[in-house]
């Protein structure tokens, strides 16, 4: 398979040592402008208030473990070996809908100002599993600036499954899983599923791995996830996708080989990034320990970046943290972290008063100095849009929607933002939230056209 600019000149060299310790147009003309500062009535966001403390930044600090190179071996000799991207595509059975098959109340979930140029739905039987939510998402944009991975432009969408609270728990529970979607013909979106799993037994084996997967960004040849309740990151490599050869509800091996509830392929982990400053949410403030919320790359900072965000609630009552780290520029680390000693450091953090942060990307535009912050917020009761604020030190903008005045015009329940560099095209996904319901539909919107929006 041909695989193009920078990280397949990187991949030479590569060596991963050590074990895993731990388990991202045009604007409706009707919109207007909404400008507001530090000193602004409440509901909007204001500007970002920088941290730059040792203490502050110091919670953010990372510790990587990598996964034994022989145990990975084992458990992809075991399997067969590597399918590669283009194998789970090719075996893609499953079809998008475009917008005009999308049923109304999933057209109803996308952003009423700006509009999505482009939109898709989900085959019936996954948009309708209740259980199996759409968490976050990430393009062959972010892996490479071509915006292709080989031949293909794809799109990766995370799904984690939540059993309803007055079930019982099913077999399922726990699980996360990926869509791996050929879109490179944006006229027929196709898709097949890969499951989550991590290597046990020197890689003779391996078990399902929860994730929220609320955030998630596949740069080069890495993928890295928000773990289970976002404490920590998960690592994976693009290389080492692997395929079952039992169907069946189990996870891992069985009589016969290995099954994956169900799904052909599954991708095991090969490390992760747990918090240097202990379990997530412990402390207060800018101090305490933060579960991840969301993640997504920033190809216009130096280096490249992984932004991240803070989880936090949508009543108000916290500020929410926005950082990055940067990505190694070193050939045989090719997608992961930049790492000092085996930690990774923060490289600016802020923090934010859009309570309820549901996915955060940053971007220099052209010519600037300092990058703006897009932030999304959701809203409490589930059922309202969710605002997309873009957010600097000096003041924070939003879209007014035409219809109510209010700043809800964002899609409804998107929790994860992707911005894919070649087209200039800002990614998301509906249907994050619980209230959400089967509203779920993966679209795109000029970031052009989300400045357009703010005046």
């Amino acid at each position: 398979m041909k695989h193009r600019g920078r990280h397949r000149r990187r991949r030479r060299g590569q060596a991963l040592r050590a074990t895993l310790a731990g388990t991202a147009l045009a604007l409706t003309a009707a919109a207007t402008l909404i400008s507001t500062s530090q000193a602004t009535s409440s509901g909007t966001p204001g500007g970002l208030t920088p941290l730059t403390s040792a203490a502050a930044t110091g919670t953010l600090r990372l510790h990587e473990n990598l996964v034994a190179r022989d145990t990975l071996d084992t458990l992809t000799k075991d399997m067969g070996g590597n399918v590669g991207v283009d194998g789970v595509l090719r075996s893609a059975d499953r079809s998008m809908r475009d917008e005009a098959d999308c049923a109304a109340g999933e057209r109803a979930a996308l952003p009423v100002e700006p509009t999505a140029t482009r939109a898709y739905c989900w085959e019936s039987g996954d948009a309708k599993t209740r259980q199996w939510q759409p968490r976050s998402v990430t393009t062959s944009g972010d892996a490479d600036d071509d915006g292709q991975w080989g031949e293909h432009r794809v799109i990766l969408a995370g799904w984690t499954h939540h059993d309803d609270q007055a079930a019982a728990p099913t077999r399922d529970e726990g699980l996360a899983r990926i869509a791996f979607v050929d879109a490179t013909d944006p006229h027929a979106l196709t898709y097949d599923w890969v499951l989550l799993v991590a290597p046990r037994d020197g890689g003779k084996d391996f078990r399902a791995l929860p994730s929220d997967l609320g955030g998630m960004v596949w740069y080069q040849d890495k993928l890295i996830v928000t773990a289970a309740d976002g404490a920590g990151l998960l690592v994976f490599d693009m290389h080492r996708i692997l395929k079952a050869d039992v169907n069946s509800g189990a996870v891992g091996r069985v009589s016969g080989g290995y099954s994956a509830d169900g799904n052909q392929y599954v991708l095991p982990a090969i490390g992760s990034y747990d918090m240097r400053g202990g379990a997530c949410g412990a402390g207060a403030g800018d101090r305490a320990v933060p579960c991840f919320g969301s993640l997504s790359l920033d190809r216009t900072s130096t280096p490249d970046s992984l932004v991240a965000t803070e989880r936090s609630t949508s009543d108000g009552a916290e500020r929410a943290r926005v950082w990055r780290y940067s990505y190694s520029t070193a050939a045989y680390r090719t997608g992961l972290l930049a790492d000092s000693q085996g930690y990774v450091d923060a490289v600016e953090a802020y923090e934010t008063r859009a309570a309820g942060v549901s996915g955060a990307l940053s971007h220099t535009p052209s010519g600037a100095h300092k990058a703006d912050w897009y932030v999304g917020h959701t809203a409490d009761s589930g059922t309202q849009h969710d605002t997309l604020w873009r957010q600097t030190e000096h003041g924070a903008k939003a879209a007014t929607c035409t219809a109510d005045r209010s700043h809800a015009c964002w899609g409804l329940g998107a929790e994860s933002l992707s911005y894919w560099q070649e087209t200039g095209e800002l990614w998301t996904l509906t249907g994050a939230g619980t209230d959400a319901g089967a509203e779920r539909v993966l679209y795109a919107v000029p970031l052009s056209s989300v400045d357009g929006s703010l005046g």
